[in-house]
């Protein structure tokens, strides 16, 4: 029977782990990142796919990296023949990738090569694609470059952010994940180069991207607000509070200077003429509310500039 190992660490991992465990192979080991501080408390946490591989009294292995002879040789005495990759967030060596002996796949969640990187679901997201996908790909040295195995499309809803996009890519990665598995095993699976001139890159998010600026037209700050939901999440300062913003659209027209508050419950100008009406928002420790009640408590009148760029 041939002998799987899954490295996977974000949540994005867990359903292709749940879909592997139902498949009839040998699940050898289970590959995540390091135990660490997280949350209000900074308590030590274990990886969502950690927590799960527990549940199910898997063999866990959790290297801060493969840097070491060490987890290089306990990789290579596992004897896998078949390792996927899964949101994982760390870099693989070469020595790693040769150890396996039938194939290293990966799911990733953009049709490449559109998207190669650390955020093809946000880039998808900020740059209006229509429709985005799975790809399972075999992994080379080189990032998100190795052959298509397997892709299928996903379309992209007007109302989707980065959370919903993610919820749904991961369990059509899972789904497809089952699907590549067997069709690799059967000799099924022709792999396709991914063509080099069509290459777009996604990178890593930051938390200085969540600042609203008005300067850029309504389109691009409603794609950035979907795009940014949860982490890093879209914000603007005013009278010395952080205010987030969790859902928006397009508003009316205004000739008015990018920033200033034109109507209410909350339209605010930006740098096409066109507002952008706040629909969802909130306050440093509080719950998030309507525009209407938000207003309600919080003084944002007509005609004030809350910011002409960011701070």
């Amino acid at each position: 029977m041939p002998r799987i190992c899954f490295m996977g660490t974000s949540d994005f991992a867990v359903p292709a782990l749940l879909s592997l465990l139902q498949l009839p192979y040998e699940l050898a080991a289970v590959y995540t990142q390091p135990p660490r501080p997280a949350g209000r408390g900074q308590g030590i946490q274990l990886s969502p796919v950690h927590r799960l591989a527990n549940q199910y009294q898997l063999a866990v292995f959790h290297p801060e990296n493969f840097k070491s002879p060490e987890s290089r040789q306990q990789f290579v005495d596992l004897k896998i023949d078949l390792a996927i990759v899964a949101a994982y967030g760390l870099i693989l060596p070469r020595s790693i990738l040769t150890a396996v002996t039938s194939d290293f796949i990966n799911i990733h969640g953009s049709l490449l090569p559109r998207w190669r990187g650390a955020s093809p679901i946000q880039a998808a997201l900020l740059a209006g694609d229509p429709e985005t996908g799975i790809t399972i790909m075999r992994v080379v040295p080189k990032l998100d470059a190795g052959d298509i195995l397997l892709q299928q499309s996903l379309p992209i809803q007007s109302t989707d952010t980065a959370q919903s996009l993610h919820d749904r890519l991961s369990l059509l990665g899972a789904e497809m994940m089952a699907k590549t598995i067997h069709q690799l095993f059967d000799h099924q699976l022709s792999a396709v180069p991914q063509d080099e001139k069509l290459v777009t890159y996604a990178g890593k998010l930051t938390k200085e991207q969540g600042q609203l600026d008005w300067q850029k037209p309504a389109t691009v700050l409603e794609r950035e607000i979907r795009a940014f939901f949860p982490w890093p999440g879209s914000w603007f300062d005013w009278r010395g509070e952080r205010v987030r913003v969790l859902r928006a659209e397009l508003g009316r027209f205004t000739p008015a200077k990018p920033g200033t508050i034109t109507h209410h419950p909350l339209e605010i100008a930006c740098g096409d003429t066109q507002s952008l009406r706040l629909l969802e928002l909130q306050r440093p420790g509080r719950k998030a509310l309507s525009s209407l009640d938000f207003i309600r408590g919080f003084d944002l009148p007509v005609g004030q500039v809350v910011t002409d760029a960011p701070l």
